[in-house]
């Protein structure tokens, strides 16, 4: 029994800073009350207080009466809230403790010990009785841990010689809830003063005390039993404080290895000295001073062999991942701090055993240790057994889930790249060079660096002699940009140049900003054949260098990497500037020079006209650059005339844009540039209009001058997008071309409207033969133009008289035949086979082919899509399509998804109606395929859809409560569809759909439980209610479900008109009971009307990959009482919008896979 807390005088021992607990001694017992331990903070008032109570004794312990404690403005401050307020020194802490130490140890050794025990969160009571000599069973019965059912009190008892030690507490403390488990600032900060406390504890008792064989063996036992306890906040705790002791035990044995070394170093120097004498005085004190250090370091060794053998050995693989990452951690510092002991195989084993752990904070320390010595090159020949038994592990770890552990693992792996030789071969290199291309970037950064490393020596960058050309050759420098170019193109993992750069950016950023190396290897025209870039190489040294001009300007990473633009700090702010100013003022020279070189290339020249975009606009004004500025202008004039391409059209005129804003000082320069240009444009769009149009004859049908007036309006229109045109009169040229078209007949009359009727009618019956073609080729062909005639010709079309007579709705048949296509072409497995070569191309390829193929079929479920969710076939053919969502979630759920959020805009009750059809027809080819009745249990598929679908109807209940008391009615019907009243023994075939439905109950108000708790009613009765068995426990569990709402009393009466009525007539009164319930008489009404369409969206046989703005968001704009519905759904589908951008990934080929419904 613990001993109860008698009003006997206690030491209280009055510290600088600290009073110790209350500590009683009774019958050779010590006992601290931890629990009536109070947390005051540490004011000046009490520490005065307490000093003047010291002064008036002179010994540092004074006995002082209870009483006089208790009644005296002196609080006892333990060192658990000393370590935990963190105020006071560490160093003035632990020699105030230790000072305590030298006069009563076993009195500080207690208070140390209760220490121990407030960390862990543990208000109780600590016993220490002194060990007598008994037998060897009778102590070891009481190393243990019970629980006392009588007084609700856990104990925990074991020894730390010379005592027992009994820890006494509440069973409700152990709770999960202590120091090293919260969280906040506060408490991270309490674990450092916790390990710094530790580590200076063994550093100030390094001299003397750490070798009295007294305190640590005891600190030892007692947090070696801690840490062996099954509470988690002791074990947690004591593994930490053990593992921390440890960590400092090792250091000092570092010192004593060190002054082992320096004794022998001054026993080999007087050696020398020696001349004849066989001994030496001072040879003899050094070989004692030596065999004193040895000693010492193989008693810190025991000991450390101790904690490791007790704590280590124990907690590695413990249940709590913090336990686990912790020895780890120590374990790394421990191989760092002594590698002639700690580095080799029989530790090493235990981290690459926990690479494989489940938990990414585990699997982090360890890779985190491994860096620390794989950084040393002098380590090395200690970790080869080591790096070829766990390589292929640490290499798969760059593709880890938990992108900080792929980051750290690339570290690695760039470590054993450089520091081992042969440890990283081929395979893996590539397998890191994809790495640059992924969407997170302190990934693609730390692959940047690795690349850096292994393919450019000294970091890519070159200071030497201004990095310019050398007159015997190239420099070193342009030799990096040589073996960057040729690695890119002979990767081929992906096009995009500027998340190389992004990647790149951090570890070689003097490479990629040597403006001057970059332009001079493009202007350059050397005599040596093996100088001279290829095409291939001057395109992707133009695109990079396009890229790092923006990169340098913006101070930003592409799209993607990144949800948010981070804000600069001042010191980026100024680099950014620097850049800035430094790009303006090397390519307002050289700029018209490499326009003027690549002028015939429209690829090399929109993107070099992107560069003048990021130019600073007060340089370029300056008077001795007007010159160079007035080259630009030049050049992209004559670009402008001589190209074509809408990019290269578009970059001009973005450029223009730029330079071109009212308020620069190089406005009216420009200003008057445009204006020829424009002026140019313009007159020779009247001389091919006057060449066009002649009298009497209409249009000119001549292909040259068609295809001039077309390269003519296509720059007009670049230019117009981005200027002011409107002195020029674009518009009034280009009425003449409209104005002979309409009287030369030319317009669609009666007659061509009938022709393009006959026409479009032949053409749906050609692309519905050519759905049965052998070849899928044209299968996919045929059903793309159908699905677009469909959508160009559907019932919106009704707005005027001639789109009346051109609607072509589509019969059963032909919904049925699109259906069928949609199941057999697009929901099958993937029909691509692997063919290559080597392992790497078939690997390579077969990827890409998988890519593309999921794309196509992407394209035809997303053209199929398209009728349904404008109205062109039946909502309800939805349902096939979502029957499939679980099942093909990774490919096409995105766009099950939004199909799912546009019907339901379009019609609430029939989109929830479709949902309850799909789960029902699952439900009975369930029923049919299985052997026996179905079960809770063999439902789980169905019940995982039904959970998704409901999942879908958002956190507005009101909202969508008409929609899902609709489901449960229908449920409800579908449920008891067979039921006899009349043979109740018998249950209903379909009363395990129930199940399912009961996965909708929680979308249900309180008001609507109610109600839907009635219907259910209707086809019930008392004795059905009283049947027991497996086979009715889906109705037990759905009508608890019901009741579940509050008011449990719900009087089967309460509605008996609702349960007197036909089922008919009970359907109406349940939809008028939930319209008045909400408030809201014409809800129904609002339901079925459909919002305003778009107009025809983009066709799926003429799609481009390039993304446009979604329909609903012009919608909310025509209509602005939508504007919550649809900002519900683009918070839908925020996430799928993201994940469906163009951007490269570390996977192959998904950048221009996904395809939005209403624009592929």
């Amino acid at each position: 029994m613990i001993a109860e807390q008698q009003p006997t005088p206690f030491i209280s021992y009055l510290k600088e800073n600290e009073l110790t607990p209350r500590s009683v001694v009774q019958d050779g017992k010590w006992q601290l009350n931890i629990s009536s331990l109070k947390t005051p903070k540490l004011k000046r008032k009490i520490r005065k207080q307490s000093e003047n109570r010291r002064h008036s004794s002179s010994p540092r312990r004074a006995c002082l009466p209870h009483d006089h404690l208790r009644n005296g403005d002196v609080e006892a401050v333990t060192l658990y809230e000393v370590i935990s307020m963190g105020k006071s020194a560490m160093q003035s802490v632990v020699d105030d403790w230790l000072e305590v130490y030298k006069q009563d140890r076993d009195a500080a050794l207690l208070d140390l010990i209760s220490f121990f025990i407030q960390c862990s969160g543990c208000q109780g009571l600590v016993t220490a009785e002194m060990f007598q000599s008994k037998q060897k069973n009778e102590v070891m019965q009481k190393m243990t841990e019970s629980f006392d059912e009588e007084t609700g009190l856990q104990y925990k008892r074991f020894m730390a010689y010379p005592w027992i030690l009994t820890v006494t507490w509440r069973v409700d403390g152990d709770n999960g809830d202590y120091p090293l488990a919260m969280a906040g600032p506060q408490w991270k900060k309490f674990k450092c003063n916790l390990c710094e406390f530790l580590t200076v504890l063994i550093q100030q008792c390094e001299g003397s005390v750490i070798y009295d064989g007294y305190l640590v063996p005891v600190l030892i036992t007692v947090l070696i039993e801690l840490s062996n306890s099954r509470i988690r906040a002791f074990r947690h705790t004591g593994t930490l404080s053990a593992l921390k002791v440890m960590t400092a035990l090792v250091s000092v044995i570092a010192n004593l290895r060190a002054n082992i070394g320096n004794m022998q170093r001054l026993q080999n120097m007087e050696k020398k000295k020696m001349t004849g004498k066989k001994t030496s005085p001072q040879i003899d004190q050094l070989q004692q001073k030596k065999i004193k250090l040895q000693q010492k370091q193989q008693d810190i060794e025991d000991m450390t062999n101790a904690i490791f053998k007790g704590a280590f050995l124990q907690r590695y693989r413990d249940v709590i991942p913090e336990i686990r990452a912790i020895c780890m951690e120590e374990l790394g510092i421990w191989m760092k701090l002594h590698t002639g002991y700690f580095l080799n195989d029989n530790y090493l084993k235990y981290v690459g055993w926990m690479l494989y752990d489940k938990q990414p904070e585990v699997r982090l320390r360890c890779l985190l240790a491994l860096q620390g010595l794989y950084s040393r090159k002098e380590l090395i020949p200690k970790l080869s057994v080591f790096s070829k038994r766990f390589k292929g592990r640490i290499v798969s770890m760059i593709l880890d889930e938990d992108k900080e552990i792929a980051v750290q693992a690339v570290r690695l792996v760039g470590l054993m790249s450089e520091n081992c030789k042969d440890a990283i071969n081929s395979k893996d290199c590539n397998t890191l060079h994809k790495l640059l291309y992924s969407t997170h970037r302190p990934l693609a950064a730390a692959a940047g660096d690795f690349l850096c490393k292994s393919l450019l020596p000294n970091g890519g960058s070159d200071q030497s002699r201004g990095n310019s050309f050398r007159r015997k050759g190239i420099t070193r420098n342009a030799q990096h940009l040589k073996m960057l170019l040729t690695s890119y193109l002979d990767n081929k993992i992906h096009q995009h140049v500027t998340y190389l750069v992004d990647s790149l950016w951090d570890s070689a950023t003097n490479l990629l900003k040597d403006w001057e190396c970059i332009t001079t290897l493009l202007l350059k025209h050397c005599c040596h054949q093996e100088e001279v870039l290829s095409s291939a190489q001057e395109s992707a040294l133009i695109e990079l260098l396009s890229a790092a001009v923006r990169q340098a300007a913006e101070g930003h990473p592409p799209p993607g990497r990144g949800t948010v633009r981070k804000v600069l700090t001042a010191k980026e702010k100024k680099l950014q500037s620097e850049d800035c100013m430094n790009v303006t003022q090397h390519f307002l020279v050289v700029l018209p020079r490499l326009l003027s070189k690549y002028s015939c290339d429209a690829e090399k020249v929109a993107l070099l006209l992107q560069i003048p975009q990021h130019f600073d606009t007060d340089i370029c004004s300056r008077e001795h650059m007007a010159k160079h500025l007035d080259d630009i202008l030049t050049q992209i004039n004559h670009v402008t005339g001589n190209q074509s391409g809408d990019e290269v059209l578009e970059a001009c005129s973005r450029t223009y844009q730029v330079f071109c804003q009212e308020g620069l000082p190089i406005y009216s320069r420009v200003k008057a540039a445009l204006s020829q240009l424009i002026d140019d444009l313009v007159g020779k769009l009247d001389k091919l209009l006057d060449v066009c149009i002649k009298k009497g004859e209409g249009l000119c049908s001549d292909e040259e001058t068609i295809f001039q007036m077309s390269s003519v309006l296509k720059k007009i229109a670049a230019f117009h997008n981005a200027h002011d045109l409107s002195e020029w009169n674009v518009n009034d040229r280009l009425s003449r071309i409209l104005t002979v078209d309409t009287e030369h007949g030319r317009l669609p009359d009666q007659e061509n409207i009938f022709r393009l009727k006959i026409q479009m009618r032949r053409l749906c019956q050609t692309c519905r033969h050519l759905l049965t073609r052998e070849c899928t080729a044209v299968r996919e062909k045929g059903f793309s133009i159908l699905c677009d005639i469909l959508l160009i010709f559907s019932h919106k079309l009704q707005s005027d008289e001639v789109g009346e007579r051109l609607v072509y709705i589509p019969d059963s048949s032909l919904e049925s035949e699109l259906l069928k296509f949609v199941q057999l072409e697009v929901f099958q497995e993937s029909k691509v086979k692997r063919e290559g070569s080597t392992p790497e191309e078939n690997e390579n390829d077969f990827e890409i082919s998988k890519c593309e193929d999921v794309h196509k079929r992407r394209n035809l479920l997303a053209a199929y899509c398209k009728l349904i969710v404008f109205n062109v076939i039946e909502t309800s053919a939805a349902a096939e399509l979502y029957k499939q969502y679980i099942k093909y979630y990774g490919e096409f759920g995105d766009i099950i998804k939004e199909t799912l959020s546009r019907t339901r805009q379009n019609d609430k009750l029939q989109s929830a109606r479709t949902l309850i059809i799909c789960l029902q027809q699952l439900f009975t080819n369930h029923m049919e395929n299985s052997t026996s009745d179905a079960t809770p249990q063999s439902l789980t598929s169905v019940k995982e859809l039904a959970r998704r679908f409901s999942l879908t109807f958002g956190w507005d209940q009101v909202k969508s409560r008409e929609s899902v008391a609709m489901m449960h009615k229908d449920g409800i019907e579908f449920a008891f569809k067979d039921y006899c009243p009349t043979d109740e023994s018998r249950p209903p075939s379909n009363l395990s759909f129930l199940t399912i439905l009961n996965e909708f109950t929680y979308r249900l108000l309180a008001p609507d439980k109610r109600t839907v708790y009635c219907y259910l009613q209707r086809f019930v009765t008392q004795q059905t209610l009283a049947c027991e068995g497996d086979e009715w426990l889906p109705l037990a569990n759905y009508r608890n479900t019901l009741l579940a709402c509050g008011d449990e009393d719900i009087s089967v009466t309460k509605d008996s008109s609702l349960m007197d009525s036909s089922p008919e007539e009970h359907s109406k009164m349940l939809q008028m009971k939930l319209k008045f319930t909400s408030g809201n008489v014409n809800s129904t009404a609002a339901c079925h009307r459909t919002p305003d369409l778009p107009l025809t969206p983009q066709l799926t046989s003429t799609a481009i990959k390039s993304r446009k703005r979604l329909w609903y968001e012009e919608s909310s704009q025509a209509n602005p009482t939508s504007s919550f519905c649809t900002e519900q759904v683009k918070s839908s589908s925020q996430s799928t919008e993201e994940n469906s951008a163009s951007v490269p990934s570390a996977d192959i080929g998904l950048e221009d896979v996904d395809v939005d419904i209403t624009d592929s």
